[in-house]
């Protein structure tokens, strides 16, 4: 069983940065490939980002390619999305995931295992 704790959420203007992070318990945290997704009022939860369980692969969805990133730090169980020039569209919960049997990266929610709470990202314009 793992669990996935988000924080760095909150409120920021169009054009600003926020840096997202999750951490998850246990030991075995380098053996799962992690995700983010974000789901906004009324819409269905959406892909961002993925990273293999070595960091050395990384996907992002078109909407926010050349504007976030995914990385990873297997010593402190932590992934950490960091997120420049937001857009009041980027505006969401942001969830991390992760998944036990994916070599590389996958972009499906149904193949993640465990989920976090969430945090929420709100850009104003």
């Amino acid at each position: 069983q793992v669990q996935l704790v988000e924080s760095g959420g909150g409120l920021v203007q169009a054009g600003g940065s926020l840096r997202l992070s999750c951490t998850a318990s246990g030991p075995t945290f380098s053996r799962y490939a992690m995700g983010w997704f974000r789901q906004a009022p009324g819409k269905e939860r959406q892909f961002v980002a993925a990273i293999s369980r070595s960091g050395s692969i990384t996907v992002y969805a078109d909407s926010v390619k050349g504007r976030f990133t995914i990385t990873r730090d297997n010593a402190k169980n932590t992934i950490y999305l960091d997120m420049n020039t937001l857009k009041p569209e980027d505006t969401a919960v942001y969830y991390c995931a992760a998944d036990r049997d994916t070599l590389t990266t996958t972009r499906q929610p149904i193949n993640y295992d465990y989920w976090g709470q969430g945090t929420q990202v709100t850009v104003s314009s």
